[in-house]
């Protein structure tokens, strides 16, 4: 269901894309390309005096990890096609090698936070970063479904994940019926009505 209508007219703005591709390899390991455009909708003059624009990215960027099959990054690469100072940006790039050796499933999101935190990285690339671990489960949910369990005793991580997938409800309920815990209320009124 799309969003509403808006209450007022507007007029468009800022323009920001976020895409990202994920690739099973030949080697047994996984590739994501995540890319991040920025765009204005209007043209807008530069400090230099030229003009950028409508449409033309002033931030676009790049970056591929390959990761492992327990989620371990073991390659990355950053690249800019624009970014807006320049050299004075883009230098940045090769210190994104330094997310190898993290995991992807562990505290990855705050490792890079710290590791990139504000002048150490690019406030960009490292937004661009943080999607990579929802990504990494989905390119192997189908994979993860077959696998044995590592710890058959251990809560699976999606549980409580999100609301869909709250150990109270009926997504629970149904696939992992046995982390499944009814609400009080439930509790109460079924023991009520035995």
């Amino acid at each position: 269901m799309p969003l509403p209508a808006p209450d007022y007219p507007r007029s468009p703005m800022h323009n920001r894309y976020i895409r990202a591709h994920s690739f099973e390899r030949d080697d047994g390991l996984w590739d994501i390309d995540a890319e991040l455009i920025d765009t204005k909708s209007y043209d807008f003059e530069r400090r230099d005096g030229s003009t950028r624009h409508a449409g033309e990215p002033f931030h676009h960027m790049h970056i591929r990890i390959t990761f492992d099959k327990a989620f371990n990054v073991v390659a990355a690469v950053a690249a800019y096609d624009a970014a807006p100072y320049g050299e004075i940006c883009t230098c940045i790039a090769p210190d994104y090698s330094n997310l190898v050796g993290m995991n992807l499933l562990k505290g990855f999101r705050q490792a890079v936070k710290v590791r990139f935190a504000r002048a150490a990285g690019c406030s960009h690339m490292t937004e661009l970063a943080g999607l990579l671990p929802t990504v990494a489960l989905q390119t192997r949910a189908s994979f993860r479904s077959t696998e044995p369990a590592q710890d058959p005793g251990k809560k699976p991580f999606q549980v409580d994940g999100c609301h869909a997938l709250s150990q109270h409800g009926p997504v629970v309920r149904e696939f992992h019926p046995e982390w499944y815990v009814p609400l009080k209320r439930e509790s109460e009124a079924e023991s009520s009505s035995s």
